[in-house]
């Protein structure tokens, strides 16, 4: 993993990047991460373009222009591109066929992007596989998604730096709606644990690569501070909310039938399975990082923070 200088921590304070005159397009923007990437651009006196299907919904902060762009409608990319230094590249490659991801890419950079900020996965550093399991199959599929999308803008010859987050806290929000409802989380391999990074860890150290040049030519794997089990996250999602979260323990079959009656795809529900019981007595298939406290100077963001940060989310809803 090559690395910076270390100076992005606080993009803000770089005086090169105060009234700066470039136009940033962020991509994605209105996901969990783009939209702290945008906020942070923001507050550090950008000039922000948010690429979405559905503007209208966006709800971005005051001063973003928003202009409608689809990754699969070749006629939109123009109007986003024009006039753009600089790019937060969603990972659109695991979405779209590689002919659309190739031609975004090819299109930005013939319209003047000089700068790339892919936002990645941990899975494109993974060594390539040629694992039977259903897990095996994933990671190598996401691997080559991710990492194919790295090499379709770095063979542009412009700037770039890969941001390659590890397993999201995010992902515990897919609990919310029995949190809500029944108070109960129900999981296979309550042990089971990884380092659950906050989106507010990803989007700063991309915002860091957009507006510095310390991160040229990095690849960042980035991860929470440390393990966070399934019951552990039950807890500090609880702790949060002031309601005690039953952690119900479920056998691998039963999961399977719960997951696929949630309408989750056999393959999927397997490889779900098999990540968590990977990881019950040790790192699974990926171990914590130092890399977010490397860049900042500050330790990343607990699952307990993110908790605290997502309260809402798993609250009743008034009526």
């Amino acid at each position: 993993m090559k690395r910076g200088d270390g100076r992005g921590g606080d993009p803000t304070a770089h005086p090169e990047n105060q009234g700066s005159d470039v136009t940033i397009l962020v991509t994605g923007a209105t996901g969990n991460i783009g939209r702290r990437v945008v906020g942070g651009l923001v507050g550090a006196g950008q000039r922000v373009r948010a690429m979405t299907r559905d503007p209208g919904a966006a709800r971005l902060p005051d001063g973003v222009e928003l202009v409608r762009g689809d990754f699969t409608r070749p006629d939109t990319w123009s109007g986003a591109l024009d006039g753009v230094d600089r790019v937060y590249l969603f990972p659109f490659a695991y979405y779209v066929p590689e002919s659309a991801a190739l031609g975004f890419v090819e299109e930005a950079a013939a319209a003047g992007v000089r700068r790339f900020v892919v936002h990645s996965a941990a899975a494109a550093g993974f060594a390539p596989s040629d694992g039977t399991s259903a897990l095996d199959r994933h990671l190598e599929e996401e691997r080559e998604a991710h990492r194919g999308l790295e090499l379709m803008v770095e063979a542009t010859g412009q700037e770039w730096t890969h941001v390659r987050p590890g397993l999201l806290a995010a992902n515990a929000l897919g609990w919310a709606a029995r949190i809500r409802a029944e108070r109960t989380v129900r999981e296979p391999y309550g042990r089971s644990g990884y380092p659950l990074v906050h989106e507010a860890d990803v989007a700063e150290v991309a915002v860091a690569a957009l507006l510095t040049d310390a991160h040229l030519g990095a690849a960042y794997t980035i991860t929470g501070p440390a393990r966070v089990t399934l019951v552990e996250q039950a807890t500090a999602i609880g702790a949060a909310i002031g309601a005690e979260i039953r952690f119900e323990e479920l056998t691998p079959e039963q999961a399977r039938a719960q997951w696929l009656a949630d309408g989750y795809p056999l393959e999927m529900a397997d490889w779900m399975i098999e990540l968590r019981a990977a990881a019950v007595d040790g790192p699974g298939v990926l171990p914590p990082t130092r890399t977010y406290e490397e860049i900042t100077g500050r330790p990343p963001r607990t699952f307990a923070q993110w908790a605290r940060d997502h309260a809402v989310d798993f609250m009743e809803v008034a009526a």
